[in-house]
C-alpha cells in the first residue's frame, strides 16, 4: 500500500469521527455573508481599534491551507477564489466539540466558520471563530513542492490541483476569461451577432488541416470535427447576417507543441460591404483594445522583450516585402519584387537562401506561391515579435480569399504576427460562386499528388450563386493571444485541459 493509500484510508477514519461530532460529512451548502475577497477589500485597511469599536460579524467558507494547532487554540488559512484570510479557533469560544473537529482537519479540507473580524497581535486581518462547521473533507494529501515540479505534465494532468495551489495559473484562466468578454463586447458594440455553427460537419471545410473523423450511428455516416467555422459563417453572410461572429472550439488532427494543441479556441467574424483592409483596422483596435483590458496596459513581457500593444508599436509589411526586408546577409543581395514574378526566379532565391543559411526543404513542382509563403516563414517569422500585419498572400495559399485586381497570383489577404506566432488571419472573402469552384479544383489537384488540401464543397457553392454581399473576415487564435498577454511559454498554459498522453498506469 502506498503512502497516499494510508493517508486516504486514515481520512477516512477522521470523516467517521467527523461524524460522531454530530457534523454531516458533506452537506449541501453553507450560507455565507461575506467571500474572502470581500472581506479583504472591505476590512484590510481598518484597524484593530476600528474593527473592536464596531463589531463585524461574518460568516465565510474556504479551503484550509495552512493550520496549527498551540494547545487549546490554533490558527489557519481559509483560501477561496484565489486569496487566503486567516481564522482563530479557541476552545473557549468553539466549544468542545467544535474544538474536536478543529483537531480533525486537515489541509485542503473545506470548512465554514462564523464569527468576527479582529486583528491578532502582529496585525494580521483573522476572523475569532465561534461557530466551525464542516463542509468536504481532502482525502489525499496536498503536495507540498508543487510548483517547482520538474514533471510539468503531472500539473496539466491535476489542473484542479494545480489552479488551487498556484495562485498565478488561476490568474492565466482569469485573464483568459477577459479576454473573450472584451471580444465579444467589443464586437457586440459594433453591431454584431453571436451566433453557433455545426462542430461535426459533412465536409472538412475553412481551412487546410488533417480532420479528426466520427462517425453517426443513425445516418450512418462518417462526420469531421470542424476545423474551422469558416464556410458556415459566410453561408450566414448570405443569408443576410451582415455582422456575424463565433467564438468557435476547432480540432485538427496534427501535432502537439508549445504553440499547437489539437483541440483549439478562435474568434471568427465577418462584415459585410467591406473588405480585407476594413476588417485588418477593425481587428487591429481589437485587439489594442483586448490587450487594456486584460492587463490595464499596452505593454507586456514576453520572455525577456517587451511588446508595445499601442497603435505606435504596430508595423504593416506586404509578404514580398517582409522577405525582403528580413533577407540575411549570408545570402548575398536583397531580393526585389521581380524575383518573385516566375516560378524559376523563386526557385533561385530558394537556392540562394539555401546556400547561405538554415536549408528550407523546396518542392519544384510546388505551386510558386506556396514555395514564396514558405520562403517568408523561414527568412521573417522569427523576427516578428512586435505587432506586424503581413498582407498580400499568394493565390496558391489562400482558395478562399479574393485574388488582387491587378496581380491575379497574390490575395487580399493578411495575417497578424506578434511574438513569432502567426495570432490572426483575415481576406476579402471570395464570392464568385465558379472562382470558387475553380480553386476548389487547384486544392483537389494538389490533393492527388499527396498534399493537405481543401476539399469540394458543392453546398458552399451553392450558397454563392444565390449571392453573398462583398466582405471581409477574420480569424483570431485566443490561446496564442492570452499566451502573449500572461507571458505564458506553452499553449498548454493557457488551456485548462490540454490533451495528453494516456496515463501510465503504475506496476
Amino acid at each position: 500500500m502506498s503512502l497516499d493509500d494510508n493517508i486516504y484510508q486514515l481520512r477516512l477514519e477522521k470523516l467517521k469521527q467527523i461524524e460522531a461530532l454530530g457534523q454531516r460529512t458533506y452537506p449541501t451548502k453553507y450560507e455565507f455573508t461575506h467571500t474572502i475577497p470581500q472581506i479583504l477589500a472591505e476590512y484590510t485597511e481598518k484597524t484593530a481599534e476600528q474593527l473592536d469599536a464596531d463589531r463585524v460579524n461574518v460568516r465565510v467558507a474556504g479551503r484550509i491551507m495552512a493550520i496549527r494547532l498551540m494547545g487549546k487554540a490554533g490558527f489557519a488559512h481559509l483560501q477561496q477564489d484565489g486569496q487566503r484570510l486567516q481564522i482563530y479557533v479557541k476552545k473557549d469560544a468553539v466549544g468542545e466539540k467544535g474544538f474536536e473537529l478543529y483537531k480533525l482537519l486537515d489541509l485542503g479540507d473545506h470548512v465554514g466558520v462564523s464569527g468576527y473580524l479582529f486583528r491578532t497581535r502582529t496585525g494580521e486581518l483573522t476572523v475569532h471563530v465561534e461557530e466551525i462547521t464542516f463542509l468536504s473533507k481532502d482525502l489525499l494529501p496536498l503536495p507540498e513542492k508543487w510548483h517547482g515540479l520538474t514533471d510539468v505534465e503531472l500539473r496539466y494532468r491535476q489542473r484542479y490541483v494545480d489552479l488551487f495551489m498556484n495562485p498565478e495559473v488561476r490568474e492565466v484562466f482569469l485573464k483568459r476569461a477577459k479576454l473573450i468578454q472584451s471580444m465579444r463586447n467589443f464586437l457586440g458594440g459594433r453591431g454584431f451577432v453571436e451566433v453557433e455553427t455545426p462542430m461535426m460537419q459533412p465536409i472538412a471545410g475553412g481551412a487546410v488541416a488533417r480532420p479528426f473523423v466520427t462517425h453517426h450511428n443513425t445516418l450512418d455516416i462518417d462526420l469531421y470535427l470542424r476545423i474551422a467555422p469558416e464556410l458556415y459563417l459566410k453561408r450566414l453572410t448570405v443569408g443576410g447576417f451582415d455582422r456575424v461572429y463565433e467564438i468557435n472550439r476547432n480540432f485538427r488532427n496534427e501535432g502537439i507543441s508549445t504553440r499547437h494543441n489539437p483541440e483549439f479556441t478562435m474568434l471568427e467574424f465577418y462584415q459585410a460591404y467591406t473588405d480585407y483592409r476594413g476588417v485588418m483596422d477593425l481587428t487591429q483596435q481589437l485587439i489594442i483594445q483586448a490587450a487594456k483590458d486584460v492587463t490595464g496596459g499596452t505593454k507586456t513581457k514576453w520572455g525577456e522583450q517587451e511588446i508595445d500593444w499601442s497603435e505606435n508599436g504596430w508595423r504593416r509589411l506586404t509578404m514580398r516585402e517582409a522577405i525582403i526586408e528580413y533577407w540575411p546577409e549570408s545570402a548575398g543581395a536583397k531580393p526585389t519584387f521581380a524575383d518573385f514574378a516566375t516560378h524559376d526566379s523563386t526557385a533561385t532565391l530558394v537556392k540562394r537562401f539555401n546556400s547561405g543559411h538554415a536549408h528550407m526543404p523546396y518542392d519544384p513542382n510546388e505551386p510558386t506561391g506556396k514555395t514564396i509563403a514558405s520562403l517568408f516563414e523561414a527568412v521573417a517569422e522569427e523576427h516578428l515579435t512586435q505587432p506586424t500585419i503581413i498582407y498580400e498572400f499568394p493565390t496558391a495559399v489562400s482558395p478562399l480569399s479574393k485574388q488582387k485586381a491587378n496581380e491575379p497570383d497574390w490575395t487580399e489577404r493578411w495575417e497578424i504576427y506578434i511574438g513569432q506566432m502567426e495570432i490572426s488571419n483575415g481576406f476579402s472573402e471570395l464570392n464568385d460562386p465558379e472562382d470558387q469552384r475553380r480553386r476548389f479544383e487547384q486544392q483537389l489537384s494538389e490533393k492527388a499528388r499527396g498534399e493537405e488540401a481543401h476539399e469540394m464543397d458543392e453546398d458552399y457553392i451553392r450558397a454563392l450563386s444565390y449571392g453573398m454581399p462583398p466582405a471581409g473576415g477574420v480569424g483570431v487564435g485566443i490561446d496564442r493571444l492570452t499566451m502573449l498577454l500572461t507571458n505564458s511559454s506553452s499553449i498548454r498554459d493557457v488551456i485548462l485541459f490540454p490533451l495528453l498522453r494516456p496515463e501510465k498506469k503504475a506496476d
